[in-house]
């Protein structure tokens, strides 16, 4: 134990430092590891364990997290701009206001996630796992969702400017108050899908059709 321990700590000390060279930390065990507000821009962390870690605030912008481990990890506030996260478990992750802009979410594990306010404009969601996700209030902006599960998704407030949602499985999901201004709705699933006052105008509709209304006043 205390070896891990030590080699755990080795790891923190040169991430942490500004002038080590090491850039690669990839499969590196970090579950746990409280790295708040730290600068990791640009870091190899492909399949890094980062379980229940504390991320809160730091910088992770052109970071590579494709098929990392970050379940129950809190990201809070975290800078993941343009970060590649393909394939990662971020199943219960805190990313309450993260910036995740550009960022490359494809086939990633979400479902559970909490991304209230998140910032996800231009953000590859495509074939990820939503479920049960919590986006309220969420900027997906020119967002790709397509194929996505959104299935029991939180949605209220979030504005899907011009985001594509073709084939999206929104079941269950609340879009109340949501802007699909210009969205692409095309064979979504849309069963059971709460849209009270949701602004639909010019949103492609999953038959194809163009909703002209701005205002859905129906659930």
């Amino acid at each position: 134990m205390r070896n891990y321990a030590d080699k755990k700590e080795l790891i923190l000390s040169q991430i942490k430092d500004k002038f080590c060279q090491r850039r690669d930390f990839s499969r590196c065990d970090l579950s746990g590891i409280d790295l708040r507000a730290v600068d990791l821009s640009g870091l190899n962390l492909i399949g890094t364990d980062l379980q229940g870690a504390n991320l809160s605030g730091s910088v992770l912008t052109a970071a590579n997290l494709s098929g990392a481990n970050l379940m129950q990890a809190s990201l809070c506030k975290a800078n993941l701009y343009e970060a590649s996260l393909s394939e990662a478990n971020l199943t219960n992750a805190d990313l309450t206001n993260t910036n995740l802009c550009r960022a490359l979410l494809w086939r990633s594990q979400c479902n559970g996630s909490k991304l209230w306010g998140a910032s996800l404009c231009d953000a590859d969601l495509s074939e990820a796992d939503l479920s049960a996700a919590t986006l309220i209030e969420a900027s997906l902006i020119e967002a790709n969702l397509v194929k996505a599960n959104l299935a029991g998704a939180k949605l209220c407030g979030a504005i899907l400017l011009e985001a594509n949602l073709t084939e999206v499985n929104l079941t269950g999901a609340d879009l109340t108050w949501a802007n699909l201004t210009k969205t692409n709705l095309r064979n979504a699933n849309l069963c059971q899908t709460k849209m009270m006052y949701a602004k639909l105008r010019n949103t492609i509709m999953p038959d194809g059709t163009i909703h002209d209304p701005q205002i859905v006043i129906f659930e």
